[in-house]
């Protein structure tokens, strides 16, 4: 099934809860239907203590509180791809309220990477079969009666979805606000050629589309800030805004990617978000451990 983006402007409007988690710089998203209680949570965050080797849910718990305290039923969550940068806490959130587990179908590339980075073994799964769903490219889902629509928007990483629900799309980290550009390019998979293409997707999208990032980290120290507009994005993004052409937007991206540290929290995340927000497997004793690969990535 292609995409066609003129259904966006004939379906329901979203009513979209954004969580700003500061530890991460993520924004979570409770995506409810209008027309009735069923709703959805993206990339939702599960906190950790990486010095203390502690896991927490303060975050998970606040999208719980708000879910209930409205009364919502939640069907799904959605991860837009493979975190480097925060814990998935979907597993938790099902196990209190349900829904299904979904994300792009090419996580069994990540999988597969990044089971030899971390020395799985054959015993960790590398089919998608820890998630209950996974998407392809132009599939579409329901949430109550709005129909979401999958595009496989790649670049960032191999997984990466972007879902468009009525006049709201979740970019994941294809793209940043307009005064942060975009993500970078360089994780395996990654490729910025790609992510041009992926972006300019997203903002073929009717001009009007709302855009609702993953991450924002207030350049030049201004408010934090997620949600946009294609229009926007085609006109101030300091990236890729119209007129700036593939090759000029793969030279700014390579460059700037030489420059970037890993992220802090990308050892942890990617152990446990391939496992769709799973912990490792305890040992013996009942430990569980995550593993630091030295000089592994």
């Amino acid at each position: 099934m292609n995409a066609n983006p003129d259904r966006v402007a004939d379906s329901a409007k979203p009513e979209v809860t954004a969580f700003f988690d500061p530890a991460t710089n993520t924004i979570s998203y409770i995506v409810k239907d209008p027309g009735s209680d069923a709703c959805a949570v993206f990339d939702s965050v599960m906190d950790i203590d990486y010095a203390a080797g502690r896991i927490t849910h303060q975050s998970a718990d606040a999208v719980i509180a708000d879910i209930q305290a409205r009364g919502l039923r939640l069907e799904w969550l959605i991860e837009t791809h493979v975190h480097a940068d925060h814990l998935s806490a979907a597993p938790y959130i099902q196990g209190r309220l349900g829904g299904r587990i979904g994300i792009g179908e090419k996580i069994t590339v990540v999988q597969d990477v990044f089971g030899k980075v971390f020395n799985e073994g054959t015993e960790f799964r590398r089919d998608g079969s820890q998630f209950d769903r996974l998407f392809h490219d132009g599939d579409t889902y329901a949430i109550g009666g709005m129909a979401a629509l999958v595009l496989h928007t790649p670049g960032h990483t191999p997984a990466c979805m972007t879902h468009v629900i009525g006049d709201a799309a979740f970019v994941g980290d294809t793209l940043f606000m307009p005064d942060g550009g975009s993500a970078r390019a360089d994780f395996p998979g990654g490729d910025a050629r790609t992510l041009y293409r992926s972006i300019r997707r997203v903002l073929d999208l009717p001009l009007q589309t709302r855009l609702f990032m993953c991450h924002d980290y207030g350049p030049n120290g201004r408010d934090i800030r997620w949600e946009t507009t294609v229009a926007e994005e085609r006109a101030h993004n300091i990236h890729v805004k119209d007129g700036v052409t593939e090759d000029q937007f793969v030279t700014l991206r390579e460059a700037r990617d030489k420059t970037l540290a890993m992220p802090r929290l990308i050892l942890p995340s990617l152990q446990v978000n391939m496992r769709a927000g799973a912990l490792p497997p305890a040992d013996a004793d009942g430990r569980v451990f995550l593993r630091v690969p030295v000089n592994g990535l």
